[in-house]
């Protein structure tokens, strides 16, 4: 269900079964719940200082090779909302190598 690049590919697709409304039983699929992986776990590549206007895809891009990775830098930086880390120009972002066997998730 989740490309092998996805945050989500390695935690699976579970499912829980609740009754329709004529009661008849309903599969419903959902990501499990994945855990970030702490910072001291993540081997840190290259700080970045953001620029006035820049794009965190962009800076994904740069240092990654891909633009879609940009959860990664969420990852190591400890941030949910992509927008926050490139929102105050001179931010200090870590960049960090993937982790091995996946991104910090749990069960």
């Amino acid at each position: 269900m989740f490309d092998a690049t996805s945050r989500y590919y390695s935690v699976g697709v579970r499912t829980v079964t609740r009754k329709n409304r004529s009661g008849a039983p309903r599969k419903i699929p959902y990501a499990g719940r994945r855990f970030l992986p702490r910072s001291e776990e993540q081997t840190l590549l290259v700080e970045h200082s953001v620029r006035e206007g820049e794009r965190l895809d962009n800076v994904t891009a740069r240092y990654l090779g891909d633009p879609t990775q940009f959860w990664r830098v969420c990852d190591a930086n400890g941030v949910l909302d992509p927008e926050e880390l490139t929102a105050t120009p001179g931010r200090v972002l870590r960049i960090a190598a993937p982790l091995p066997g996946g991104s910090g998730t749990g069960n």
